[in-house]
């Protein structure tokens, strides 16, 4: 099969021929039907989050089921399935607790499994367990859910990742009450969600903080009630003057940077919430102001992948596409076959895309 491999880091990717292994018991092998390009994986071509060559990249995906492994009953040859960037073993601590966004399968492993060998013999990784961006994926069972509905691969490839992650920082994380004032920060892919999401909670209030033009526009268009062009004067301020004064009560951060996230404190109220959603690079600290953070009654969340309970959420939010509550028209502004990897890294790391999809085995 042919792959997207991340041979080097730092180095374009290269798309060739590999051996895909054939499925071991609890693992599932997918024809891919299409993977948003993530802009976390321009982080990961740069070797800035621990990716380790050769691997394949592209953490959440859709298919068919092509073969099972043994002991694998939820799915069988045929079906479609989401393949998301969080696994739900259903056995480990955390997903024991409720708390399967941690599951021991994502975070807990020593190293991604092999499903693959180059031509030279090397063996390749799926890096976050999946490698969307490829023709097949080898992947445990437990990271594939099957799907009902007659959307298209393209849109329901951005439940992966994208709507899971910012719809459920909403209403999973932060619990957004209706008639409350929420500040998005970062108003890309994710942050796109979350506004649609801070909509359909009923907020009365949704500032978008962003500072390039057409993606704040965009924002607006989807549903915030306020724009706010972070370039011209300081953003906390300008959340303040939109909310008499206090800062917003829900702040959900979306940009990645750490300044945006050591920002994000100050621009929710007294006893107001802030959900963490992005990352820089590893190793990235945050420093935050004692007296804000310890005495005014602030709560700081993290968020992966929206505390999702796929098998509890997933039909949920496939009702909301289609029947429209949830847009993903505007947000995927791209689409390559897999010879075009390259060009969606650089329309991502640009920013001229919102969300680029991969298509390997599909016309663009």
């Amino acid at each position: 099969m042919r792959a997207a491999v991340l041979a080097e880091l730092k180095q374009p990717f290269v798309v060739e021929e590999i051996e895909l292994l054939d499925p071991t018991p609890g693992r599932v092998v997918v024809r891919t039907g299409a993977t948003p390009f993530c802009s976390t994986d321009c982080i990961n071509q740069r070797g800035e989050l621990g990716k380790v060559p050769p691997t394949i990249l592209g953490h959440a995906s859709i298919g068919v089921v092509e073969a099972t492994g043994a002991d694998v009953t939820h799915v069988k040859v045929g079906d479609r399935v989401l393949v998301p960037g969080t696994p739900e073993c259903g056995h480990c601590f955390y997903c024991a607790d409720g708390r399967p966004d941690q599951c021991s399968e994502l975070f807990d492993a020593k190293a991604y499994f092999h499903v693959a060998f180059r031509s030279d013999g090397a063996p390749v990784s799926a890096a976050g367990n999946v490698g969307g961006y490829a023709e097949m994926m080898n992947v445990t069972a437990n990271q594939a859910f099957p799907l009902h509905t007659d959307l298209p691969d393209d849109v329901l490839s951005l439940l992966g990742c994208g709507i899971t992650s910012g719809v459920g920082a909403v209403f999973n994380v932060a619990e957004v009450k209706p008639g409350r004032s929420v500040a998005v920060l970062g108003c890309g892919h994710l942050g796109l969600w979350m506004i649609q999401g801070a909509r359909l909670a009923g907020a009365s209030k949704i500032i978008a903080v962003e500072p390039i033009t057409w993606r704040r526009e965009m924002a607006g268009e989807l549903g915030a009630t306020d724009l706010v062009d972070p370039s011209i004067g300081d953003p906390v301020e300008q959340v303040r003057a939109l909310t008499r004064g206090r800062g917003a009560d829900y702040v959900l951060e979306a940009a990645g940077m750490t300044a945006a996230q050591e920002q994000a404190l100050t621009t929710a109220r007294r006893a107001g919430t802030i959900v963490l959603t992005g990352v820089e690079r590893l190793g990235a600290t945050i420093t935050y102001p004692q007296f804000e953070l310890a005495l005014q009654g602030r709560r700081l969340l993290s968020c992966q992948n929206g505390n999702v309970r796929m098998r509890r959420d997933l039909p949920l939010f496939v009702s909301l596409l289609e029947d429209g509550r949830l847009d993903a028209g505007p947000i995927i502004t791209s689409r390559y076959a897999l010879e075009g990897i390259n060009d969606a890294l650089a329309a991502s790391a640009e920013k001229r895309d919102l969300t680029g999809v991969i298509v390997p085995n599909g016309q663009v």
